[in-house]
């Protein structure tokens, strides 16, 4: 079912879009959390001009130190700015080099495997002490579908690509579950660190990291705290080197303090103003625009049109939101004509879109709703390019009715296959 969105080079970000997402947070934010907490790291600190990263440079009082791009993306280190810089990651090995490689990072966008051709913006750079590894650890903390509960995750090949590892030799995962009313425990924490082949006063600052990292993730609803690597430094410390932590949207109301670090400049554009606009959407890289109402619905209807050979631009999903508020009562967001409205100037910003297929099944979500919205936008907006339009459900004869009045030369289908295939074509 998901061939049109790995098709799209998207799968875990449409795979996700479903009805919430996580907030990611910077290197250097989650570096300051790790630390509020106890948990060691290279003593590191952010700059955000040339100047500042010379002044930080020099306040480390000495000349081993790593300058590192903040961007939210993984494969900093192999990719390359648009300044012509290679990698956003490099050694320091004084003030004045600091600063010449913040000048060629701040205000440049950084192209990773990650953040596709366009690139992500680099407003902040890191600057941390270098501490020589003698050994790396991976180490996260997450929520597992399998048990439907927390689980300690860890091994002694890290500072590589975990999913790799776990392919290549699933016996190097350790996997521990939680409870999560006693929490990790700091036997249970010293007996991960035993296995991953720590020993000593090491295992125990292990197990103070392993216990800390678990607390965070209670008290701050993170969703995945993933350190790589945890090194066993060359001097005996143990030290998290990296770290990345996601947090559950839904836990915003009472977590203020740690949404306020959220960076939009990290963000597709469309899909912070869809966000304002209480639509689920996430931008993928085709050329035909959907509206479709239901999660769902919504990958369904990428797999029909990649069956027939073409590539969504979009997962949007205009149907009902349920959303827990401050005062504990469920309500309900349900599209209307000005939503709909306002999907359409989100998917007609997009150049590369060249027709949109609407597919809506009216249950919760009336069609007549949705008609009302379309022909808006249409006439609005002036629509130039094809429209393909599946309505089926509540209100559907009087939605259709309203479309065939409207005299917009907007094409309706009763069938999924035959829409799709028509929405490929036009978009041809």
């Amino acid at each position: 079912m998901l061939s049109s969105l790995r098709k799209a080079g998207s799968l875990a970000r449409a795979a996700s879009a479903g009805q919430k997402r996580f907030l990611s947070i910077h290197e250097y934010q989650s570096v300051k959390l790790l630390n509020s907490y106890g948990i060691p790291t290279p003593k590191s600190i952010a700059a955000t001009t040339p100047k500042e990263a010379y002044d930080v440079a020099k306040s480390f009082g000495h000349n081993r130190l790593v300058i590192k791009a903040q961007v939210l993306a993984g494969g900093r280190g192999k990719g390359k700015f648009d300044s012509g810089l290679q990698g956003g990651v490099h050694m320091v090995e004084s003030p004045e080099q600091a600063q010449e490689y913040a000048e060629k990072m701040l205000g440049s966008k950084l192209i990773t495997k990650q953040t596709g051709a366009g690139g992500r913006i680099c407003n902040a750079v890191m600057l941390a002490e270098r501490r020589d590894p003698a050994h790396e650890y991976y180490v996260a903390v997450l929520n597992d579908r399998v048990s439907q509960g927390v689980v300690l995750v860890a091994s002694s090949q890290g500072g590589m690509n975990i999913e790799e590892v776990a392919a290549k030799d699933p016996s190097a995962i350790i996997t521990t579950p939680i409870n999560f009313a006693t929490g990790l425990t700091k036997p249970e924490a010293h007996s991960v660190a035993t296995k991953l082949g720590l020993k000593g006063a090491a295992a125990d600052e292990a197990a103070g990291i392993f216990v800390n990292l678990y607390n965070i993730f209670k008290d701050k609803d993170a969703t995945q705290i993933e350190i790589n690597p945890m090194a066993e430094t060359t001097d005996g410390k143990v030290l998290c080197m990296d770290a990345k932590f996601g947090f559950d949207d839904n836990a915003e109301f009472r977590q203020k303090a740690v949404f306020s670090l959220r960076d939009i400049s990290q963000e597709e554009v469309s899909e912070v103003e869809a966000q304002k606009a209480n639509l689920n959407f996430i931008k993928l890289d085709g050329s035909i625009g959907c509206l479709v109402n239901g999660a769902g619905l919504a990958m369904a209807t990428m797999d029909v049109l990649s069956l027939h050979g073409g590539n969504p631009a979009n997962f949007l999903d205009v149907g009902g939101q349920v959303h827990f508020d401050l005062s504990v009562y469920l309500y309900l967001h349900r599209a209307t004509p000005e939503t709909v409205k306002k999907a359409f100037e989100i998917l007609l910003a997009d150049p590369k879109v060249k027709s949109i297929f609407i597919n809506i099944f009216g249950g919760i979500m009336r069609c007549d709703y949705i008609a009302e919205g379309v022909i808006k936008a249409t006439k609005e907006l002036d629509l130039k390019i094809p429209l393909v339009v599946r309505l089926k459900g509540t209100k559907e004869v009087e939605a259709k009715q309203m479309i065939k009045d409207s005299g917009l030369k907007i094409v309706a289908f009763d069938s999924l296959d035959e829409a799709a295939q028509s929405a490929v074509q036009l978009a041809a």
